[in-house]
């Protein structure tokens, strides 16, 4: 028998794609929960619906987990930046240049391998995958914080927070120019020709980031720079670094979404490596306990170094 859960739609899923709620809700990917759809083990109201079904008050959703199977990934010791650890969550302050899951092309020394090591057989295995443990993820040579799980409700927990955007993550980044304060609701989707790249696109996802400049810096050469804190409402791929390109303030460094253009730059690109962002706040609900919980992460060197070389204006 498989394990079956219940859920219901909190009023900011209603309207959702099926496919799409289960995919947050379950803490699964897309892929995940369209296989499940296709196998007939999500049903609503005690009935199958397509995937493109969209989710109304009052639904009863049920979906039947597969049986979790072992993870092939081997535990590596590699030293964590541990900020909060007890028998449900571990919050880790990622470095830049750590990839979070395994991937064609770095299937080691990611944060995945390092939490195996450390964590043992305590993480969740949900999606059908045994102790995996992620919830959400950040990019390779963005800093900052990522929370696991390390059970199974601990994990169903986490992933409702951020389908109900009650986890809160907020990012601090170098961006060229004077950004000031704002609101960007650009929906994101895959870039049209490279699709490697996200963009903005017509037909893309809703996506809002909440962006305040907290520091303004100028170069010796006259580039100007805004430290700017950035709060997501929604989480897609590059969000913070497609969204403030976009309005024509690319993250420093980021030379993917048009960064790493100006003089400052091109004359001091030995202090670069990858976009100027880090996952600096991170607010949850303690999945055990429904405390309310904040962790803190200082920027990282290689942040405090470029803007050790600007001028504060």
């Amino acid at each position: 028998m498989r394990p079956t859960e219940s859920f219901t739609p909190r009023e900011e899923n209603v309207g959702a794609r099926l496919d799409v709620f289960v995919s947050l809700t379950a803490g699964i990917t897309r892929s995940q929960a369209q296989r499940l759809l296709d196998d007939g083990l999500v049903t609503v109201n005690g009935q199958t619906r397509p995937k493109r079904y969209e989710v109304r008050v009052g639904d009863i959703i049920e979906i039947a987990r597969e049986p979790a199977r072992e993870y092939d990934v081997e535990p590596e010791d590699i030293r964590l930046d541990i900020v909060y650890e007890d028998d449900d969550i571990i919050v880790v302050n990622k470095p830049k240049g750590m990839v979070v899951h395994p991937a064609p092309g770095s299937e080691s020394g990611t944060l995945v391998n390092a939490l195996l090591f450390h964590c043992g057989d305590s993480l969740s295995g949900i999606g059908g995958v045994l102790r995996p443990g992620i919830v959400h993820r950040i990019d390779k040579n963005t800093t900052g914080l990522i929370a696991a799980a390390k059970n199974d409700a601990a994990h169903e927990s986490l992933s409702r927070q951020l389908a109900d955007h009650s986890m809160h993550r907020e990012y601090r980044a170098l961006v060229v120019g004077r950004a000031g304060d704002g609101v960007v609701n650009a929906p994101i989707g895959r870039h049209p020709v490279d699709r490697k790249r996200m963009a903005v696109t017509a037909d893309g996802r809703e996506a809002v980031t909440e962006y305040k400049t907290v520091a303004e810096y100028a170069s010796r050469y006259g580039d100007a720079f805004s430290l700017v804190d950035c709060r997501l409402y929604t989480g897609r791929t590059h969000q913070i670094r497609v969204h403030m390109a976009y309005i024509g303030h690319p993250v420093a460094g980021d030379d993917v979404y048009g960064g790493g253009r100006t003089k400052f730059e091109r004359a001091n690109a030995q202090l670069f490596y990858g976009q100027c962002l880090h996952a600096y706040r991170l607010t949850l609900s303690h999945p055990r306990t429904g405390e309310i919980m904040t962790f803190e992460a200082p920027m990282p060197e290689s942040m405090t170094n470029v803007i050790a070389h600007l001028s504060e204006t």
